[in-house]
């Protein structure tokens, strides 16, 4: 095929389409009948050639698909086009306000770091603000087990309005509970934000959350928004990701409960381990099997209930396979992916298949590979589905083994029903929860006016 990048997007849709022969209209049945969603009309198609809108990540998987295309250099390609590098763009800032509030909160972890006030950010939620307790907020994190951030992410981001709208009604003796109210479901929003693929929305609710933990002295609840946003960036960023998992641990102190110390130092594992930093991962994996050790979960944060052995299992055996140690891996990640939660089984399963694929064990990495696809797609994690199409792409390497083979069709066909990173207009305007079939199922088709994704993600 010739090269895809000289071209901005719209124009080169309008090529692909015309090599096939294909008109609009055929262009808009053929995406429908490759996504099982009905919403793209020949209109739609006209705005994307002319670069009037930008089709989001759910679509530009598709009509990668369709025309036979990478989706990665459909993705380099729109982020060479005006709307894809302002998306680009505002991801750039925020993340660097973030990394600067970090770092002023680890100078002085007991001192205010900015106003929290109106105007906020438009967060996408879904319905009016309605109260908040901290009970609801229990209650959200207990949902993410079962559903993805495709259908919470909206529920997220009305919590979190609803939790500001109340701070800034509140009286004096009230700020301090509200502002750790604020804090955590501002953790909650981001962490449903990123896992439907929105890193915008995630960045400003972890923004806010960070702000809120540091006006009320909350060193705990600070140290775990840096870590859920030390995870945003793991896999696109490691040294971003290193940098807010550092200074979470530094913030925190010692004194912070040991499920926090495990999870920050597992954040700081990883990323040392992307980044090729064998001895700061390896001390920094110590450092999280020895906090794990004084883990009670009777008297650990509510947030926490989620670091059960299988995760705990799960997250050093991805570190593992990232220091090219697959072999010591493989029994961590089957632990991990033996949970009881989709996701986790998803993420921890391929990075299972990437450990076989490593030690030359194709068909039992077309094995794992396989349990993970089928969790990804009930997951309704885009971050689950991100990990399964990197196994996909992995395997492609062993075409000449008919295993591998059968697995890349496998993917093809289950491609329409994967989960995938949602616009942000979509994931800010989520609608009502629902579950078609098993945990999680539901999930919504992508919007064809969506905006332009490819942002950071990563898995949990």
């Amino acid at each position: 095929m010739r090269p895809l990048a000289p071209h901005t997007l719209g124009p080169l849709l309008a090529r692909l389409r015309r090599e096939r022969g294909w008109s609009q209209l055929r262009t808009a049945r053929e995406l429908a009948a490759v996504s099982g969603c009905d919403t793209v009309t020949r209109h739609e198609i006209s705005r994307w050639e002319r670069q009037e809108r930008t089709p989001g990540d759910f679509w530009l998987d598709r009509l990668a698909l369709l025309f036979e295309v990478p989706a990665a250099e459909l993705r380099r390609v729109r982020a060479c086009s005006p709307r894809g590098a302002a998306a680009t763009g505002e991801v750039s800032r925020l993340r660097a306000e973030l990394c600067a509030l970090a770092r002023r909160w680890l100078a002085d972890p007991g001192a205010p770091l900015a106003p929290i006030g109106p105007p906020w950010p438009a967060l996408g939620a879904s319905g009016a603000p309605r109260p908040v307790t901290g009970a609801d907020l229990a209650q959200l994190r207990r949902l993410d087990d079962l559903l993805g951030g495709a259908d919470l992410a909206g529920h997220g981001a009305q919590r979190l309005e609803s939790a500001l709208v109340a701070l800034d009604q509140g009286g004096r003796g009230e700020r301090r509970p509200l502002l750790r109210l604020v804090a955590g479901t501002g953790q909650l929003a981001g962490w449903q934000a990123a896992d439907a693929g929105d890193a915008v929305a995630a960045l400003h609710a972890y923004r806010l959350a960070l702000l809120a933990a540091a006006a009320a002295g909350d060193r705990t609840a600070a140290g775990h928004v840096l870590a859920s946003a030390s995870h945003l960036f793991a896999t696109v960023e490691p040294g971003t990701a290193l940098l807010l998992a550092r200074a979470g641990q530094g913030g925190a102190g010692r004194g912070g409960p040991p499920a926090l110390r495990a999870l920050l130092a597992h954040r700081v594992a990883f990323a040392a381990a992307l980044l090729g930093r064998r001895p700061a991962a390896d001390t920094a994996l110590t450092v999280a099997e020895q906090a794990l050790a004084r883990h009670r979960p009777a008297a650990a944060p509510d947030w926490s209930y989620w670091l059960d052995p299988p995760a705990a299992a799960g997250m050093t055996g991805r570190t593992l396979v990232a220091l090219g140690r697959p072999l010591r891996a493989v029994p961590l990640l089957r632990a991990g992916a033996r949970s009881g939660r989709l996701r986790e089984r998803a993420v921890y399963g391929s990075w299972l298949a990437r450990a076989y694929a490593e030690l030359g064990e194709v068909e039992q990495a077309v094995e794992a590979g396989g349990a993970a696809l089928v969790a990804a797609v009930g997951s309704g994690s885009a971050r689950a589905a991100a990990e399964v199409t990197g196994v996909a792409r992995l395997l492609g390497t062993h075409r000449d083994r008919a295993p591998a083979r059968r697995h890349l069709r496998l993917v093809r066909a289950t491609r329409p029903w994967l989960p995938s990173a949602a616009p942000p207009a979509e994931a800010r305007q989520a609608g009502p929860i629902f579950v078609t079939s098993g945990h999680g199922a539901g999930r919504r088709c992508g919007q064809p006016d969506g905006d332009p994704g490819g942002q950071p993600g990563g898995a949990p």
